[in-house]
């Protein structure tokens, strides 16, 4: 039977699971792919929609009850946190309506985090590819966004407000966790799914080129070198296996955001994960 994954079309993603998508990973089953922005993918896991899924932590606690936190596969790092934009020198968000990509994302959580003791009148959830553009047009006061845009948004005329990821790992020293791959529990064995996966990961790093045509095929108009600058940002040792820096960033970070009764409480996220 074919595996369900869901994942983004970012270029981390399909370099990720190249050879497991296309069958060049030995004993892994065919893969069915679907794919969707994290928000969307939140979302389907809450309801079981993929047998392997690509989903925020900080969405975490409404999902581990039903998968696998697997220990490889996502996103995770330093010097790779949300962005929060604006126009021209604002310097606080009091007042402001601001863009998120959505509500159980990380870059929100982290968000939210941050700017306690703010508040901002307004947040609206708005399709990732059309925050940058609104926010220059004036639709938005400020906006939210991750991924290739903190190499883009300069473009659009907007400034950085704040560097999420670097008000994390100065306050915290950890990496900063942003996207994960959970296995649904009964539906795939948690440790063949990290053994393919990071047979996957492997395969990308011997070969990069034999990912090239479908990672850009996927890559919503970005340029190769933002493409390139994209996996080497996102694609790094935390992508083979979390560790204890990486395990540690999920539970400071799920463990504040419990603190501050922005998520619920949940059991460690080391003891619903396959770890070795």
């Amino acid at each position: 039977m074919a595996l369900s994954l869901a994942i983004s079309p970012c270029p981390n993603d399909t370099f990720v699971f190249d050879a497991l998508v296309h069958g060049r990973v030995p004993g892994a089953p065919p893969v069915e792919v679907t794919y969707a922005d994290v928000d969307v993918t939140n979302t389907a896991a809450e309801r079981g929609a993929f047998d392997l899924v690509k989903v925020s932590y900080a969405a975490l606690p409404w999902l581990l009850d039903d998968y696998h936190l697997l220990p490889c596969g996502g996103a995770l790092g330093r010097g790779c946190g949300p962005l929060v934009l604006t126009r021209g020198d604002r310097t606080d968000l009091s007042g402001a309506t601001v863009a998120v990509p959505g509500e159980r994302t990380t870059a929100y959580l982290l968000f939210r985090l941050w700017a306690a003791g703010q508040a901002p009148a307004r947040i609206e959830v708005v399709p990732f590819h059309e925050i940058m553009p609104g926010v220059a047009a004036g639709r938005y006061d400020a906006g939210l966004v991750i991924h290739e845009a903190r190499f883009t948004y300069p473009r659009h005329g907007l400034t950085a407000l704040v560097d999420l990821g670097e008000w994390w790992e100065g306050d915290t020293g950890l990496p900063i966790p942003l996207g994960a791959i959970l296995a649904r529990r009964g539906a795939v064995d948690p440790v063949e799914a990290a053994a393919w996966i990071r047979e996957s990961v492997r395969q990308a790093w011997a070969d990069p080129e034999a990912s090239r045509e479908y990672v850009l095929a996927h890559a919503q108009e970005m340029e190769p070198d933002v493409v390139d600058r994209h996996i080497g940002l996102y694609v790094n040792e935390f992508t083979a296996d979390l560790g204890e820096a990486g395990f540690a960033a999920v539970e400071a970070l799920l463990g504040r955001a419990a603190d501050a009764g922005l998520v619920p409480q949940t059991s460690s996220s080391r003891a619903t994960a396959w770890t070795s």
